[in-house]
């Protein structure tokens, strides 16, 4: 079956699924076991050795992840968690399906589009019991000051890692995987990340206890499965928690564990591509590049830029009509409407760093299948437009 047709030359994204992923799929499609079995368990066993940690649990998506971290941890009403509004709305909402209150906190600035630990240290009440970080567009954030500011205050750490499959944070202690720093990692696999299943996600965590609470919220709280029933394990079940129905499908699991050997190789096209945009971006006066010069072993998953000069809708469009798909990475969570209501009407929303850099914010086309044709037709048509 062929992709459905685009108008565009070079799409922001783009997945291409290999004859492999349709073997698995259609092998799972064959043995007649299609809710949450085997290969979920598979999945989810390979993906824990991936990241060094004791427990992954595959889930329906990364918003499903993230609930179900905040979840485990016990945030209710009342709560405050620390995150970013530089970022997907779902890492916001999933604190408030809890009853708890995101407080967002500002980023480094242009170079750094991370959280600022500064500004959470400044955030931090008697009521704030968690600080929930994304590793923006594939770059681990700054996970030392995060860590030691979370010891001082006993905060939980949560790390939405929907940019991050396969980046790794370096620091005095060495090497560690996103998603294996925090008290829970949460990973997205949506259709465009860096590795899919179309939809689907996945929770991480060394925490027996929170281990024990995810496994039984994930599946509506029961003490056993259906594929466990299946096998003779147990007739019946209890339900002994509020859960959800956040299972993933075989299906899903097969592509993941095809995409999950694929994935480092992928990331390093990602970086490869990433270092080229940069050598013949970095000269052009009328853009700053966010994260030059940081360490080797992102995840590469977005190319975003910052521009100095001229207008972005007039630049966004110029590209369009060249062919050229960019996209904003992100309208900051803060600044929108129902965000605003969630506060009294003298809560000073300002964050000055993060709108600075989303109103400037343009994001590029990146993909592992990116043809050197396709980033020179981005370079030249950007070049093209501030007269270089």
């Amino acid at each position: 079956m062929s992709k459905p047709e685009t108008p565009w030359k070079v799409p922001l994204a783009d997945v291409k699924l290999e004859p492999e992923e349709l073997v698995a799929v259609t092998a799972v499609l064959q043995s007649g076991w299609l809710s949450m079995g085997p290969k979920t368990e598979e999945f989810e066993g390979r993906f824990a050795e991936y990241l060094g940690v004791k427990h992954c649990f595959a889930v329906a998506n990364g918003t499903a992840a993230l609930h179900l971290a905040v979840e485990a941890l016990g945030l209710e009403a009342g709560d405050e968690v620390l995150c970013p509004a530089l970022t997907f709305v779902a890492t916001a909402n999933a604190i408030l399906y809890t009853g708890a209150r995101p407080v967002f906190v500002d980023i480094n600035g242009p170079h750094d589009l991370n959280l600022s630990v500064d500004d959470a240290a400044g955030k931090i009440t008697e009521r704030t019991r968690a600080v929930m970080v994304v590793h923006y567009g594939g770059y681990p954030c700054n996970m030392d000051g995060v860590r030691a500011l979370a010891a001082r205050h006993d905060l939980k750490i949560i790390e939405d890692c929907a940019h991050a499959p396969g980046a790794v944070y370096h620091s005095a202690q060495g090497v560690r995987m996103a998603g294996a720093m925090g008290d829970v990692g949460c990973f997205s696999f949506f259709a465009n990340k860096n590795m899919t299943t179309g939809e689907g996600g996945m929770v991480a965590t060394n925490d027996q206890q929170l281990a024990d609470q995810i496994r039984t919220r994930r599946s509506h709280g029961m003490t056993t499965l259906t594929w466990h029933r299946h096998r003779g394990h147990s007739f019946s079940y209890d339900v002994v928690a509020r859960g959800y129905n956040y299972r993933l499908d075989e299906m899903r699991a097969a592509l993941g564990l095809v995409q999950l050997a694929r994935l480092p190789q992928r990331n390093s096209r990602r970086g490869r591509l990433v270092r080229a945009y940069q050598e013949k971006l970095r000269s052009l006066g009328g853009i700053e590049l966010p994260f030059l010069g940081s360490p080797p072993g992102g995840a590469y998953h977005l190319f975003p830029i910052i521009l100095k000069d001229g207008d972005r809708a007039a630049f966004m469009q110029m590209l369009a009509q060249k062919g050229i798909q960019t996209s904003i990475h992100y309208p900051p969570v803060h600044t929108f409407s129902y965000y605003r209501r969630q506060w009294p009407p003298d809560f000073d929303h300002r964050l000055p760093r993060t709108e600075d850099a989303a109103s400037r914010l343009v994001t590029l086309p990146l993909f592992p299948e990116m043809t050197a044709a396709q980033q020179e037709l981005v370079v030249e048509s950007v070049r093209e437009f501030f007269g270089a």
